[in-house]
């Protein structure tokens, strides 16, 4: 939700400034120096069970228009009777001296005011002048006869003016003594005399060399040898267990790998797997996860890299059974089928047989029985398959072999 700018009458003061209504919302502050806004008034809370009314007082749109000026806040808050009270939070101004200390700092730095412009506010400016309020520099104050500190009507005012905060940090500016056009007046006039001081500042004289000098031919010492190589790649740090950050093991896998990469390029000045697609890495990724089975953790893994390459769990659940049984070549034969030249492929059905399989039927580079395959390689190998019976669901088994009874009887395990 957008605020409103503030409402100003005909003769613009820009000490006094007083925005309309905020309206029902329930959200926390968003910025960093709205939630040190709450903190300050949670801290200074001496009944939790009036923070929390006043939360769901401020959630419901019980606080009417919020007036700012340096050192108050002001507004009236309709509570459980038709009057609504008046209510008020102050906070010291901050002194000249600390003021010109807070300009200083944001003219030296373009960042800085750039920031300000952009109503956000870097940490470094409000760090400078104590900008936000520390324990106890909060003092609320209302007509209700709650003698609560603060009471709900307060803390209602309070988190309403952590909205406005977040809208634009220059509210806070305010409420310490200086308004918006004020701050960037002073700002202006700082950065104007920079800039005149930077023009007739006389040019630093930089030293020369003689042409004749600068062409000689000279003979430069040798480079000094390189670092030797590490023996073997390092450890990744451990990565804590974040809410709503990414999974610890996909972290520490990654960092394992990149790890083992670069001491191989560094070692032999090849990267072992350079050549692959992004699909073949994630593959390759969740083939050497060392976890068996679909644990959390390996479900996990298998979600982030099935995400990240537009394929189902499922799928790479698949391919990695493919890598698993051949590496490259066996993750070629799950997805690419072929035709291949008369010879090896056409012995094999008679091969079969005389071991007493006859009922596989060939298409392309396949020979099958409703519940077994043998898929033929581009590497003059194997691969056996198989599916539950009426289903086309195929799924790598067993271990290559040049020969397909091999093949097979390595599929049941014979």
């Amino acid at each position: 939700m957008t605020i409103r700018p503030p409402v100003r009458g005909p003769r613009h003061d820009d000490r006094r400034r007083t925005y309309p209504a905020l309206g029902a919302r329930s959200e926390r502050a968003g910025t960093w120096w709205g939630d040190a806004w709450i903190e300050a008034l949670e801290e200074l809370a001496l009944d939790p069970a009036r923070l929390a009314r006043g939360r769901a007082y401020a959630a419901a749109g019980h606080v009417d228009a919020i007036t700012v000026t340096p050192g108050r806040i002001t507004a009236y808050v309709h509570g459980s009777r038709p009057r609504p009270y008046r209510t008020e939070l102050r906070l010291r101004t901050l002194p000249d001296q600390a003021w010109e200390e807070f300009l200083d700092t944001a003219a030296a730095a373009p960042a800085h005011i750039a920031a300000l412009l952009d109503k956000d506010l870097p940490h470094a400016l409000a760090d400078e002048a104590a900008l936000l309020p520390g324990s106890g520099d909060l003092i609320p104050d209302c007509s209700c006869p709650d003698d609560g500190y603060p009471c709900k009507h307060a803390a209602a005012l309070c988190y309403q003016t952590a909205r406005l905060l977040d809208e634009d940090p220059f509210v806070l500016l305010l409420m310490r003594g200086r308004g918006e056009q004020e701050v960037l007046a002073a700002l202006t006039r700082r950065n104007a005399t920079r800039m005149a001081v930077e023009r007739v500042a006389p040019t630093p004289q930089l030293p020369t060399v003689q042409a004749r000098t600068a062409v000689q031919s000279r003979t430069l010492p040798p480079l000094p040898p390189p670092f030797p190589a590490p023996s073997r790649p390092g450890h990744p740090p451990a990565f804590p267990a974040v809410h709503g950050g990414p999974d610890p093991l996909s972290l520490d896998l990654l960092a394992t790998e990149a790890a083992i990469r670069a001491h191989t390029l560094l070692t032999t000045g090849e990267d072992p797997t350079g050549s692959l697609s992004t699909w073949q890495d994630a593959v390759r990724l969740a083939a050497v996860h060392p976890g068996s089975g679909l644990t959390s953790a390996t479900r996990a893994l298998y979600t982030s890299l099935a995400r990240g390459t537009d394929r189902t769990p499922a799928d790479l659940a698949r391919a990695v059974a493919a890598w698993r049984q051949g590496g490259m070549e066996a993750l070629a034969v799950l997805e690419t089928p072929w035709d291949p030249p008369a010879g090896p492929f056409d012995r094999a059905r008679p091969a079969l047989t005389a071991a007493g399989f006859p009922d596989f039927r060939p298409s392309r580079n396949r020979l099958s029985t409703p519940t077994t395959q043998l898929r033929y390689g581009r590497d003059g190998l194997w691969y056996g398959y198989e599916s539950d019976p009426g289903r086309d669901d195929w799924w790598p088994r067993g271990t290559p072999d040049a020969d397909p009874v091999g093949a097979l009887t390595a599929r049941l395990g014979g």
